[in-house]
């Protein structure tokens, strides 16, 4: 089959590989429909992600059909489409009993990679290193779904792939992060990060009980996009100092809540962005915590702040200050995608949301370095690429 295969920082290559097997009686072969390229995705291509190795097939939020299952696979038939998350979750541990899946103990054959940084090892994720189980992504014509019963949601016919397919992974990021925040009426919510993940935050927000939702970037089209799309007002941290923004948007109080959909790889502005990018350049920091340190600052005393953008290591001029003596709530994680995407279903059925709206450019899969190029830059108003093997 051809797939998507990471040969280390920016390259990436389409190359034939075998196809994939049932190892486990567990499992199900998945022939893929749709796949797109995640925010996370760019972080390993731009070789920040550790425990790559070449050939490693890439990409972990995808949708298609199911033409094998393993013996002991209840739940699932061949010819059932579905939607999988990127979270793979035993369904049997503490964790995933808990409905905290990306917390699980079974899934990940190589969580001893992460003890001595994490202290324990958390779960397998499609396509995302070895420390997360060297699993093989789904930028492919195929993929192997270990515990299949307890990570590919049935999804019905007759409603296209792009409505669904963000329920693999984009859609449940932003909406656990809106999540976390327990919103109450009158809430006033800020959102990091006018992407994919950010955009889903926003509209998840309101669907939650905020009262006000402002999102933050850069971009032009994606702040407009968080406009048309999330009903949110907007702030171009280019032009404004956000957090003198938001604290005159909040008649000096600051947001009740304020969502992180940006992650390791913070643009900013100034000295602290030139003083991240050289730490993170030379391996010093491995994260840049611009937008951990803007919120941190900005949000409303007793306030919370919720972090879906990813993190890997390790991080620099936190002011701990700050979050201590103004009494702030911290909530991070990988998503729980298998608690939420049922819900997020029912939503896309009944017509509340039209995820398809984030996709902008759609692309065969043998041009998937084009993709990851186009959404790295930000080229021609990209907000998010799909992919068609």
């Amino acid at each position: 089959m051809k797939a998507v295969c990471w040969h280390g920082a920016n390259d990436v290559r389409v190359e034939t590989v075998p196809d994939p097997k049932i190892l486990n009686p567990r499992d199900a072969i998945l022939k893929i429909t749709s796949a797109t390229i995640c925010g996370s995705d760019l972080h390993i291509y731009d070789g920040y992600i550790p425990t790559m190795q070449p050939g490693d097939i890439i990409g972990h939020e995808f949708m298609g059909e199911i033409v094998d299952i393993g013996s002991e696979v209840k739940q699932l038939q061949k010819g059932d489409r579905v939607v999988v998350s990127s979270i793979i979750g035993c369904g049997q541990c503490h964790f995933c009993q808990h409905q905290m899946w990306s917390l699980c103990d079974n899934s990940n054959p190589n969580a001893w990679m992460q003890d001595k940084l994490y202290g324990f090892g958390t779960s397998g994720i499609f396509g995302y290193s070895h420390a997360f189980g060297g699993y093989a992504g789904a930028f492919a014509e195929y993929v192997r779904v270990p515990f299949a019963d307890f990570g590919a949601v049935k999804v019905p016919e007759g409603i296209p792939d792009e409505k669904l397919l963000p329920i693999s992974d984009a859609f449940p990021t932003g909406y656990m992060g809106a999540d976390m925040c327990d919103i109450q009426p009158g809430d006033i919510v800020a959102v990091w990060g006018c992407g994919p993940v950010g955009l889903f935050a926003m509209r998840s927000a309101y669907m939650l009980g905020a009262e006000r939702v402002i999102g933050i970037d850069r971009f032009p089209e994606r702040l407009q996009m968080a406009r048309d799309f999330a009903k949110a007002e907007t702030i171009n941290y280019e032009e404004i100092d956000a957090g003198e923004a938001l604290k005159e948007m909040t008649g000096g109080r600051g947001p009740d809540a304020c969502i992180d959909a940006v992650g390791l790889e913070a643009h900013g502005t100034g000295l602290g962005g030139l003083y991240d990018e050289a730490k993170q350049a030379v391996r010093l920091e491995t994260d840049r915590p611009h937008v951990l340190r803007q919120m941190m600052v900005a949000c409303r005393k007793g306030g919370t702040l919720s972090i879906m953008g990813v993190y890997g290591g390790f991080v620099d001029k936190i002011p701990m200050g700050a979050a201590f003596n103004k009494g702030l709530t911290f909530k991070m994680g990988q998503m729980f995608g298998q608690k939420y995407m049922p819900r997020l279903l029912g939503y896309v059925i009944e017509g509340e949301i039209d995820p398809s709206q984030v996709f902008t450019h759609r692309l065969p899969l043998e041009e998937a370095k084009q993709g990851f190029e186009i959404f790295k830059h930000k080229k021609d108003n990209c907000i998010k690429v799909l992919l068609k093997p």
